[in-house]
């Protein structure tokens, strides 16, 4: 079964929180006939849209998990994700665009470019992922595509240019005007179903020829050809149009935006158009993958099914029928009952079932060619391994996993609740490489780590839904770190003597604080003051004393330790020795180093009504933070600030009270920040008190 590369695309979704991309996707899927009603995202109709198919997604009317599903267009088949714009699930949009070639970035015509679209850019620059910016909800009131598309270049460095112009604005949105063959598009029927093409609108004519002459302008850099008819003033044919709008986006370098809105089904069909002109498909993006046989050599794959295959299993869920890999191949094919080696467990595995996914219904499948994602049964197997045949060894460079900022101490009520909890957090964990738990060895109490409240917040839910396992929460946790501010020198001399051969091991040296990273060692011993072999045992020694400061117990970042005298014993020396002696050497000199503690800075914005901007400005001012920006758009203001993690608990709560519920924010992590002196002390004695407690 050769399928034609050229007619397939993987596509993702992506934008800010409420930019309507689920309403979107729900459009596609109609579109394209693979469903035969439109469900809305908080529907009255009690379904819900398609591609949220966990209950609490449709209570909530937010994206949880990514969906993927498989759409036909023409002649096209078009792979199709659906990503989460929340913060708290930042992993699921890294995850599908580890594995997409493409990506429509969603804009609210009021909103424009919001903090997380700023966040969703810079995933999608950082797996290079060419996209088309779709501007979506021009039907809404204070509409302006054209400030949205200023908004890319200036705040994203994008470069954008309209290739559709809407045909009203607000409540008058009747279609949109296609800048490429200069006709108007309009969107009759019911549904939007029937495509009318007409003559630009005489009030529109202008304006329609000035946006052509900048786009033509833009594009004529990525085609010789058409700069050539362009200056010698030759009518320039779609065709070559089409190919140079192309070429610029598949090379990051342009950006095409068109129009329309979900909601009031205008502007869905062009967009799909769109995606199979200007996106690429799975041959002309460049993959690699590192030789593991051949020192990670980086080796380029090709979208070709005689070659042995190579796939990425990007995402796991546990189902009804066990474990869900989702899988997108790159080489080769996969085909029911082939024999495949997963490169991280070294492990072979047979291929059983093979489905296709449609959000949470499946069809089973034969065989997946190049390019295509699918789904496999029953493999053991972790988020991120690479799948090889033919007695390939490679590995794909996985996604980039944020570090958890939040955590938050559980226990179950009974003992069957304690068996569900260890089973859900088990598989919650191998699903999310963001979410995290361990048993804390001080209080014996398990803790959760996750990227926010919200993140938290979800599994917890979803532990007593889907495990009938009710747990009770503690206090949420911040990830602190300690530091040193000035340098410290040590020298100290570890000796213990009991019958036989004791230890012994003197190491000197200093520590100071630096910026470049968590640690360093540097090893400046001469004339073999400590024999070369004890060497990696002092930092052995350094890298555990690093794991827990003195003052609250968390990690110490940002230090480098310098060793560069010491002495040994020609019996007594070893490397239990030397690692002793490099703890106790850490912990006499870390007391006078100044030690001071870290906390994360999350940077926040607050999107609101400007009326209530002055309670904005207040609420912030409460909790430590400081203000770095704050624009204001007609009614609608935005406030842009760091503050500390610590102090954002339960800010939902106060901001909705504040804004009669019409304000919302998003917030990530931002970089490690000093704790003021006061809280610092509070920090500590509460600390103390603790393991007083934990002595008795």
């Amino acid at each position: 079964m050769g399928i034609d590369l050229t007619k397939m695309r993987n596509i993702g979704i992506s934008a800010h929180i409420d930019s309507g991309k689920t309403t979107l996707s729900e459009r596609i899927l109609f579109y394209s006939n693979k469903i035969h009603a439109i469900h809305e995202v908080r529907g009255k109709d009690g379904v819900g849209a398609t591609m949220d198919h966990m209950e609490l997604e449709r209570e909530r009317g937010i994206t949880i998990q990514s969906a993927a599903t498989q759409v036909e267009w023409k002649d096209y088949t078009v792979n199709l994700i659906d990503t989460p714009g929340h913060v708290d699930f930042t992993i699921e949009v890294e995850r599908s665009l580890r594995v997409l070639d493409g990506a429509i970035l969603v804009l609210c015509a009021v909103g424009g470019v919001q903090s997380q679209s700023i966040t969703v850019d810079r995933q999608l620059k950082r797996y290079h992922v060419p996209r088309i910016a779709f501007v979506n909800k021009c039907d809404r009131t204070g509409a302006n595509p054209f400030k949205v598309k200023n908004q890319l270049r200036e705040k994203l460095g994008l470069n954008a240019v309209m290739i559709q112009l809407p045909i009203g604005l607000e409540d008058r949105l009747e279609g949109v005007v296609d800048l490429i063959t200069m006709k108007a598009v309009y969107f009759d029927g019911d549904a939007g179903t029937e495509i009318r093409s007409a003559e630009i609108p005489p009030h529109l004519k202008n304006d329609a020829e000035k946006h052509r002459e900048e786009l033509i302008d833009a594009v004529s850099m990525f085609s010789d050809e058409l700069a050539e008819k362009y200056l010698g003033g030759e009518a320039i044919d779609e065709g070559l149009l089409r190919s140079a709008i192309r070429r610029g986006t598949l090379e990051e370098k342009f950006v095409p935006v068109m129009v329309g809105s979900a909601y009031k089904n205008k502007g869905i069909q062009p967009l799909l158009d769109g995606v199979a002109y200007y996106l690429p498909n799975p041959a002309e993006v460049t993959n690699h993958a590192l030789d593991l046989d051949n020192h990670e050599e980086r080796m380029e794959l090709s979208a070709d099914e005689k070659k042995p295959t190579v796939a990425l299993g990007f995402k796991l869920e546990d189902g009804q029928y066990g474990q869900l890999t989702y899988v997108r191949i790159y080489q080769g094919s996969l085909k029911k009952g082939d024999e495949l080696v997963n490169t991280r467990a070294r492990k072979k595995f047979k291929v059983g079932r093979l489905v296709r996914m449609h959000s949470d219904n499946m069809e089973d499948i034969n065989e997946g060619s190049p390019g295509d994602i699918v789904a496999l049964f029953g493999i053991e197997c972790a988020s991120g391994d690479t799948f090889c045949g033919g007695g390939l060894n490679y590995a794909m460079s996985s996604m980039y996993v944020p570090q958890p900022v939040i955590s938050l101490a559980i226990t179950a009520r009974d003992k069957k609740s304690a068996d569900q909890m260890a089973k859900a957090l088990n598989r919650f964990t191998k699903e999310d490489p963001t979410f995290r738990t361990y048993v804390d060895p001080e209080s014996n109490q398990t803790i959760i780590q996750g990227m926010g409240e919200l993140h938290l917040e979800v599994y917890i839910e979803r532990m007593r839904r889907e495990y009938k396992c009710e747990v009770d929460t503690g206090m949420p946790q911040v990830a602190y770190r300690e530091t040193i501010t000035a340098r410290s020198d040590f020298n100290y001399t570890h000796k213990k003597q009991t019958g036989g051969s004791g230890q012994y091991g003197r190491v000197a040296g200093y520590m100071e604080p630096w910026s470049e990273g968590d640690y360093e060692f540097v090893d400046l011993i001469k004339g073999g003051a400590i024999p070369t072999e004890f060497v990696p045992s002092c930092d052995k020694g350094f890298k555990e004393a690093v794991k827990k400061g003195s003052l609250i117990g968390f990690p110490i970042v940002n230090i480098r330790c310098v060793i560069n005298d010491g002495q040994s014993h020609p019996v007594d020396s070893s490397d239990i020795a030397f690692q002793m002696a490099a703890i106790g050497a850490f912990r006499e000199a870390y007391g006078k180093a100044r030690p001071c503690i870290l906390e994360p800075i999350m940077k926040v914005a607050v999107e609101g009504p400007t009326e209530f901007q002055g309670n904005i400005f207040a609420s912030i001012n409460q909790r430590r933070g400081i203000i770095s920006s704050s624009t204001e758009d007609g009614t609608f203001s935005r406030v842009e600030a760091e503050v500390p993690l610590s102090e954002m608990f339960g800010y939902s709560t106060v901001l909705r009270s504040l804004t009669q519920g019409k304000a919302e924010f998003t917030m990530e992590f931002e970089k490690y920040g000093k704790v003021p002196v006061s809280i610092g002390e509070a920090l500590v004695k509460d600390f103390e008190q603790k393991k007083r407690e934990g002595q008795r």
